[in-house]
């Protein structure tokens, strides 16, 4: 949905917080992990690209956002073994009890993939948020000079920074509620 809760455990203080212009790569990046999560998880239901590298034009923190939805988080061996397998750390320290969260290996480019139930809110809220800004681009464009403006004035710490964006987030959300009525929103898709 958003870095706040797309980045899993709120940052940390003295990590620097840097939101750089939209790379049109991040999406081929996606479809390549895509696939190879998709090859080593070949049961669950959605495998999607999500946070703000997936919004075309959003200027974002570089790290790759994937939501990966299972029909249970527990037990938790038919996906964290596969997902261990591929490089990715078991984040034990998550205090999100709604999703199991994972980090890319040491050294390797950064990516947070958060396991979360299919059709649990924030499953739901993370694609919503997500929809909403691809097909908003004033609303997208907003969020932009906010994290912008966030990062400027919280550059090393990265947990003040996304909880300062969380009044926005959650103003957008309602917008985004409302829109999926007047809509009929469904997710699409799953995009691996």
């Amino acid at each position: 949905m958003t870095e706040a809760v797309a980045d899993g455990p709120a940052g940390t203080p003295g990590r620097r917080v840097e939101i750089v212009p939209y790379d049109p790569r991040w999406p081929a990046e996606f479809t390549a992990l895509g696939a190879l999560l998709r090859a080593a998880l070949t049961d669950v239901p959605r495998i999607d690209h999500v946070g703000s590298t997936a919004v075309p034009g959003l200027p974002a923190k570089p790290i790759i956002d994937v939501q990966i939805s299972v029909t249970e988080l527990t037990p938790d061996d038919t996906f964290r073994r596969p997902l261990e397998e591929l490089g990715f750390r078991y984040r034990h320290d998550n205090p999100d009890l709604s999703k199991r969260y994972f980090r890319e290996a040491p050294g390797s480019r950064r990516i947070h993939i958060h396991v979360r139930r299919a059709g649990s809110l924030d499953e739901q809220l993370n694609l919503v948020f997500r929809d909403f800004l691809r097909t908003h681009p004033d609303t997208a464009r907003r969020y932009a000079h906010t994290k912008r403006e966030l990062a400027a004035r919280h550059r090393h710490d990265a947990q003040t920074y996304t909880e300062r964006k969380s009044p926005f987030i959650w103003d957008v959300l309602r917008e985004a509620a409302s829109w999926s009525q007047e809509t009929g929103w469904q997710p699409g898709r799953s995009d691996a």
